[in-house]
């Protein structure tokens, strides 16, 4: 789960017979303990069914869904890039490229890592100056 700028507010990565839906109604059980002011989710097709019910009546968070457009010619959605942008960030970072790690928890570990990282370079730019 990131933020509007694509900073990572929490993560949960679970195997691959965990559905998407399953996944995020514990990775927002998990956040919504830490930011009690999170009021919205853009979330995509995958998230219908319970999640957006689980969402508003357990954490009082409004779920709304981006829907892809089927057009021809590639176009970046509103509100999807900013996720896809924080995967390419993540993605520079060697451990973090490929599926290295045997537990989840490990990977989790090195995204927080990761995030800490880039936030420290952009505080450090920014004090240069």
């Amino acid at each position: 789960m990131v933020d509007t700028q694509g900073l990572v507010l929490g993560v949960h990565i679970t195997s691959a017979d965990v559905s998407d839906e399953h996944g995020g109604m514990y990775l927002v059980y998990k956040v919504a303990k830490h930011y009690p002011r999170l009021d919205k989710l853009w979330v995509d097709g995958a998230y219908r069914g319970l999640f957006p019910a689980y969402a508003w009546h357990i954490h009082g968070i409004a779920v709304e869904q981006t829907i892809q457009q089927k057009v021809r010619n590639y176009a970046v959605t509103s509100k999807r890039w900013v996720v896809e942008r924080t995967f390419a960030w993540l993605g520079r970072f060697r451990r973090l490229s490929k599926d290295y790690e045997y537990l989840c928890s490990t990977s989790e570990s090195w995204i927080y890592v990761a995030m800490s990282y880039l936030l420290l370079r952009r505080l450090a730019r920014w004090r240069a100056f």
